[in-house]
């Protein structure tokens, strides 16, 4: 077993009396594809958003890379490789496809101001790999074609597609995909699993939140189930598709 990239022990958060996660503890071993599931309003999205200090924790402890992040801002926490997207797809409406894609490219930039503003071989160079390691990510999810189109002109799901390029080309050390099949079709789901599945082989630790139990099933090395805020669970994709639990909430008889 590989060694957790993040680590999260005894996670809470209250708003009010509502309490929207309850002791929950996992670890992220590095290198891995590990899964969340859970029915609408589990806690899901809300685990996300503690980890990333989107939202303070009421309690508890999350540490990256084996360095407690508590207090960090999310921006700080993205500078450290943990990086991050969103349920609903959020792209530069501004820009083209290309262009949101080399966004995500800046934080790995090396260059400083005075190399980019006269354009010196080492600019030019750096610009150069960057954009043809954007050009084979749209590539290999059938985006190619649409690289010079405006960004905010594409179907929900191609935005959603797009959004987890954009989150690979920063080279993260853990990248958090919140629901990345939402709003997909049957060949963009599998184009996303074909991807999720090199992201991983290259080296670059994975969790997502996912309700498509199919995607989670086929990639997934490790699943937690989420329930009213609690982990209720947690281990391979077969051991959880047998647990009578989980049949019974989450993927029902037909489905096993």
């Amino acid at each position: 077993m590989s060694a957790p990239l993040l680590e999260v022990k005894g996670l809470n958060k209250h708003f009010g009396g509502l309490h929207a996660t309850c002791d929950v503890s996992f670890q992220v071993p590095e290198g891995r594809l590990t899964a969340m599931i859970g029915p609408n309003g589990a806690g899901k999205t809300t685990v996300f958003n503690l980890v990333t200090n989107l939202l303070p924790a009421s309690s508890g402890e999350v540490r990256f890379a084996g360095r407690s992040i508590q207090g960090l801002s999310s921006k700080h926490i993205a500078g450290m490789g943990l990086i991050r997207t969103f349920q609903t797809a959020r792209v530069f409406p501004g820009l083209t496809v290309l262009e949101n894609v080399l966004v995500g490219r800046h934080r790995l930039l090396r260059c400083g101001l005075l190399s980019q503003m006269m354009w010196l071989p080492n600019q030019r160079s750096e610009e150069r790999n960057a954009r043809t390691r954007a050009e084979a990510l749209l590539e290999m999810v059938g985006l190619a074609r649409f690289r010079d189109s405006h960004a905010a002109d594409l179907p929900m799901g191609a935005q959603k597609l797009l959004e987890v390029i954009r989150a690979i080309v920063a080279q993260p050390s853990l990248l958090l995909l919140d629901e990345p099949a939402a709003g997909l079709n049957d060949s963009e789901t599998a184009e996303l699993a074909i991807l999720l599945r090199a992201i991983r082989d290259s080296g670059i630790t994975l969790m997502l939140v996912e309700h498509n139990m199919p995607l989670v099933m086929g990639i997934a090395d490790e699943v937690l189930v989420l329930e009213a805020g609690r982990l209720i669970m947690a281990g391979p994709p077969e051991q959880v598709r047998r647990d009578p639990r989980v049949i019974q909430a989450y993927l029902g008889a037909e489905t096993v």
